[in-house]
């Protein structure tokens, strides 16, 4: 059983834990948001075409999925913090091999390697901080991580831009790996121990038992679909606007970062905005409220590329605006996921992982290939189409999550 009970205020010295951790997932993040802008110097000097610029993040995301299934229970039977330190010291490594990459394929099956770091995220560190506090705190402290987290992708376009005018695409990953072992030193000393019961079973059979119960459950099913496709949208703008603004649109390096501030700075406000209803009003209400600038912004954009496939701006506002709702989604939207089956949470967070980041990689490919084959129209068409499915799935999850409530009440 959890040797922590959670907390409901946070203190200075406590806050240290959930910093840290987030300095951990801006590395992890910065790893492919900074590399973005330098992604076609990466297939120039490998002599591959554009469409490759896509494929280095969907190999990062399934590298994300890859050993959820695994790292979840691990930190359930033996504790989250050895199996988070472990997770650091392993993307160190990852990130000090981009040195000696010599072709396109092995530069992908890296990115890969380095991706398994997000397991770590999503089944270990985002399940400790659910059971290090309550709820209003867990998801005020899910929304100051989230916006820490942004700054990857808002400042990591322009930083990139800015690096490789100075030092090669390369010498990046060396970054990366410096902010993780910051962070791996301030965890060593803070990160208290949430979870390990040594009679949690790790056999393949028991683990197969758990998730095929997982899998029956239709509210940490709709909800694990709902945040990868909520999040569609704003992983296909990262993964293919350096296509679409520099190859195709022929705006410099520079300008393309700088129209990564307004959608990514539309989410950080979304995310403050949760953070101060969180404990306020409960904590479905901010889900249903994000609907409306989701729905609007991805119309916005999809009805704008219609009209002109060259409509970059309005394609950028109709982010911004839906940037906004996405932000006041996940925080809220997990902790309700995670919370809605009794299974070890590790092996819960795993399986949500592992769903919405396949739905993610998926999605990006879609959209990849809707991109080349039909232009900013069918881009904005699947990003619209995402943003549909996961209205539908979050009015499914909330009538599941009431039911259940009154359930419990009677």
């Amino acid at each position: 059983m959890p040797r922590y009970q959670p907390v409901s205020k946070l203190t200075a010295g406590l806050l240290l834990f959930p910093l840290a951790l987030v300095l951990f997932e801006f590395a992890t993040y910065i790893a492919h948001d900074m590399i973005q802008p330098g992604m076609l110097l990466v297939t120039q000097e490998f002599g591959v075409g554009p469409e490759w610029v896509s494929t280095s993040l969907t190999a990062y995301l399934l590298g994300g999925v890859a050993l959820q299934w695994l790292l979840g229970p691990l930190s359930d039977k033996y504790g989250r913090r050895p199996v988070m330190l472990g997770g650091i010291l392993f993307f160190i490594l990852a990130c000090a091999l981009t040195s000696w990459v010599g072709s396109i394929r092995e530069f992908v099956a890296l990115r890969f390697i380095q991706g398994i770091s997000l397991c770590f995220i999503g089944a270990v560190s985002y399940a400790a901080i659910q059971e290090a506090f309550d709820e209003a705190l867990a998801v005020r402290v899910m929304a100051l991580m989230a916006n820490v987290a942004l700054l990857a992708p808002l400042a990591g376009p322009l930083a990139g831009a800015a690096w490789l005018t100075v030092a090669s695409w390369r010498s990046m990953f060396w970054l990366f790996a410096l902010l993780s072992a910051v962070a791996f030193l301030i965890l060593w000393r803070v990160m208290p121990e949430t979870a390990g019961d040594r009679s949690h079973s790790v056999a393949p059979r028991t683990l197969l038992r758990s998730y095929a119960r997982l899998a029956r459950d239709t509210q940490v099913m709709y909800g694990s679909f709902a945040i990868g496709l909520v999040f569609i949208p704003i992983l296909t703008w990262v993964a293919l606007s350096p296509v679409i603004l520099i190859h195709d649109e022929g705006l410099s390096r520079l300008h393309y970062a700088l129209l990564q501030l307004p959608v990514f700075c539309a989410m950080i406000l979304g995310n403050l905005t949760l953070g101060k209803l969180a404990g306020r009003v409960p904590v479905e209400r901010p889900i249903r409220f994000a609907a409306w600038p989701i729905l609007a912004g991805l119309l916005l954009a999809l009805l704008a590329n219609l009209l002109d496939s060259h409509s970059y701006l309005l394609l950028t506002a109709g982010l911004s605006l839906y940037a906004y709702g996405a932000g006041m989604v996940n925080a809220g939207l997990y902790r309700m996921t995670l919370y809605a089956s009794n299974e070890g949470k590790g092996s819960v967070a795993a399986m949500l992982g592992m769903i919405s980041i396949l739905t993610l990689a998926l999605g990006i490919e879609l959209a990849k290939a809707c991109y080349f084959s039909g232009g900013t129209p069918w881009f904005s068409s699947l990003n619209f189409i995402a943003g549909f499915l996961w209205f539908i799935l979050m009015l499914l999850f909330l009538h599941e999550h009431k039911k259940r409530s009154q359930i419990r009440s009677v």
